[in-house]
């Protein structure tokens, strides 16, 4: 992986996480939260998606899709937990 590549990266997980924030909780983490959460959720979504047999392309739209799908779910989940520990 060269830079541009790791740019990419971050910049999609960035992107994600700024996403799922927003749909799930209403805002944003942070920059380094929303990285970490959108790469968290690249993992889940590229699971997710493999285990459902969804595609929707290797393009740069297609992962940004996928790493939104998958800190949504991430999200959600963490969510649940943390409603359950009060």
């Amino acid at each position: 992986m060269n830079i541009e590549q790791f740019l990419i990266f971050l910049l999609i997980g960035g992107v994600a996480g700024w996403l799922g924030g927003l749909i799930i909780k209403g805002g944003g983490f942070g920059i380094i939260g929303n990285i970490i959460v959108g790469i968290i959720g690249a993992i889940v979504g590229s699971w997710l998606f493999d285990l459902l047999n969804i595609s929707v392309g290797v393009e740069w739209i297609g992962l940004l899709i996928t790493a939104t799908v998958g800190a949504i779910v991430l999200l959600f989940v963490l969510s649940l937990i943390w409603r359950g520990r009060r």
